[in-house]
């Protein structure tokens, strides 16, 4: 499939997990593509992966929580590439722990970077796409907070009902300038995040047999599909949503 041939799509939190996995699937169908995240090397590792493939990619070190960072990194993906038509803004982090004991320190690092960061990539994405005949972003919710309430999550939960809200509110806000903005909401991938402290894969695995309806966590290739749905023209009169992905756990 080509589905995205002659586009360009910008993946923060590229470097690993969903971020990297949608980034090759992108590459795959086609497009150019821009990994962002803080760390340099695990960006250059995904480069890599995509090359050898035959596919086309850069990596930008950029930290979504700085608006500076997130202009630079808009401005150096249209000035390499020449232009921005696909941004997923994926980048998150997640520190669990009763409420009640949570350090403010990390209560504010989940809501700059999960929030925060969406906000300002939204910002100088829309910035650029609006005055370049429109584009397609795709934000990164979660099971959690948007459709789930879970006990020690309840600092990443808020930032992540957040999300869903504020990519309701902008997709309202900007298709008339023909900015289509649409979310995912994934439950357990088969990433790190979704790890307990000290559990092994087979452990998590176990663990969700009885956890999750479908008895399984989600692959990085369901992840990656749906957000190329998202973003693709078969999506066309999808606006405002928010794409559950979680084996119907949130059912």
């Amino acid at each position: 499939m080509s589905r995205f041939t002659g586009k360009v799509a910008l993946v923060t939190g590229g470097g690993s997990g969903i971020g990297r996995a949608t980034a090759l699937a992108f590459a795959r169908e086609g497009a150019t593509v821009v990994v962002a995240g803080r760390q340099a090397e695990p960006l250059d590792q995904a480069v890599t992966l995509i090359e050898a493939e035959g596919g086309r990619a850069s990596a930008v070190p950029a930290d979504v929580s700085s608006s500076e960072d997130v202009a630079r990194l808009v401005a150096t993906t249209v000035e390499r590439h020449g232009g921005l038509h696909i941004a997923f803004n994926n980048a998150g982090v997640l520190a669990p722990g009763p409420l009640a004991d949570l350090d403010e320190a990390a209560w504010d690092h989940q809501l700059a970077v999960n929030l925060t960061g969406v906000f300002l990539c939204m910002r100088h994405e829309i910035a650029h796409m609006r005055a370049n005949g429109g584009g397609v972003i795709v934000n990164t919710a979660s099971n959690i907070g948007a459709h789930l309430r879970i006990p020690y999550l309840g600092a990443y939960a808020a930032t992540k009902a957040a999300v869903s809200a504020l990519t309701r509110a902008a997709a309202r806000e900007y298709i008339g300038e023909g900015i289509r903005i649409n979310a995912i909401s994934p439950g357990p991938v088969e990433t790190s995040m979704s790890l307990r402290p000290g559990e092994a894969e087979a452990d998590r695995a176990e663990r969700l047999k009885d956890a999750l309806p479908i008895g399984r966590a989600g692959t990085l290739a369901e992840a990656a599909a749906a957000v190329l749905w998202l973003a693709s023209p078969e999506a066309g009169f999808t606006v405002g949503h928010d794409l559950v992905i979680d084996g119907g756990a949130s059912a």
